[in-house]
């Protein structure tokens, strides 16, 4: 057998096993999304790199309770993000789905699952130490390892994050990191999302989280990597040739003009801009993995530090998973 059956088959085997129960007298089965959704990810994610960012912050066996493995509360914590299930939800899902817990690898008949205590000290441990930004950076170097590496285009997009506007709280107030800002004539709350894209392999390569009410264009020399030769952005980003050119020297200023003004048309440059917005909209697939497949379209957390590195992480995986046929076809050759 060559080396890509032996991949191939073990990636099917993975899901016929994720599928089928092995207890009861249950007789039919069928392989269910979800199923192939972890069978993909089992295969793309880079384990072995991730955990070893964690090992070294991780609880070490001591007198006490032995802690659970470092890989196994990745895991959980990866299904977090997919799935957008807190801290309890989790916890109820993994002893609900028989594809989860072969995901995490639990057996029911030997050991529980781990509380949501433990789930929520993990998260914790996570965001003490800021490792979202160095398991962001990490999947980058994967994917670049595998060929993905990011070309000289840069789409800078941002996207509002909704937060709960309601006082019902123990404190009778809304998050105080958390700001308001009106877009079209609705108002929104919560922070704001930005984004630089690769203009081909639509990966993210920078993330920047701010307030709700923070104009797009602050942050834009923080979206770029500084080997741009063009740069595509909304209206929001007009103007910026000088902040373009001194983080990217290189880059050309394909921003999208004012075309209207005094309610005088200019046609010949909204034309331009409909041209320019064929490349610009590649930034919605990325936005749209983010808040649409993982459903983080409304903060968990208080804070903007909590929900950064919750933004992180979630950006990480939204590139593994747009990545995910290259990758598995790596794999597979």
């Amino acid at each position: 057998m060559t080396h890509r059956s032996t991949r191939s088959c073990a990636w099917v085997g993975w899901i016929e096993q994720a599928t089928l129960a092995t207890v009861g007298f249950e007789r039919y089965g069928k392989t269910t999304r979800r199923a192939v959704f972890l069978g993909k990810m089992e295969q793309v994610v880079p384990w072995a790199a991730l955990c070893g960012l964690i090992e070294p912050v991780y609880p070490k066996p001591g007198n006490g309770r032995p802690p659970v493995g470092v890989e196994r509360m990745l895991r959980i914590y990866f299904l977090q993000q997919w799935f957008n299930l807190s801290d309890p939800a989790v916890e109820e899902a993994l002893y609900d789905s028989l594809a989860m817990r072969r995901f995490v690898g639990i057996d029911l008949g030997r050991e529980p699952v781990p509380d949501e205590t433990t789930v929520c000290r993990f998260r914790h441990l996570l965001e003490q130490h800021d490792l979202g930004r160095p398991l962001f950076d990490e999947v980058h170097r994967h994917l670049a390892a595998k060929g993905l590496k990011i070309a000289t285009g840069t789409i800078v997009d941002a996207t509002i994050i909704n937060a709960p506007s309601s006082t019902k709280n123990a404190d009778k107030a809304r998050d105080p990191e958390m700001h308001q800002t009106k877009k079209g004539n609705q108002w929104y709350f919560g922070m704001k999302a930005h984004l630089g894209v690769d203009s081909r392999s639509k990966l993210i390569h920078a993330v920047v989280a701010t307030p709700a009410n923070a104009a797009d264009s602050t942050v834009l020399a923080d979206l770029l990597h500084g080997k741009e030769t063009r740069v595509w952005g909304d209206q929001a980003y007009r103007g910026q040739r000088a902040v373009i050119r001194q983080r990217a020297p290189k880059a050309q200023d394909f921003t999208n003009r004012r075309y209207r003004h005094r309610g005088v048309v200019d046609e010949a440059e909204r034309a331009k801009n409909r041209i320019k917005s064929k490349v610009r909209a590649r930034v919605e697939h990325s936005i749209g993995v983010i808040k649409r497949v993982f459903g983080f379209a409304k903060v968990r957390y208080r804070g903007l530090k909590k929900n950064t590195h919750r933004l992180l992480v979630t950006c990480a995986l939204a590139n593994l998973f747009i990545a995910r046929r290259h990758l598995l076809r790596r794999q597979q050759a």
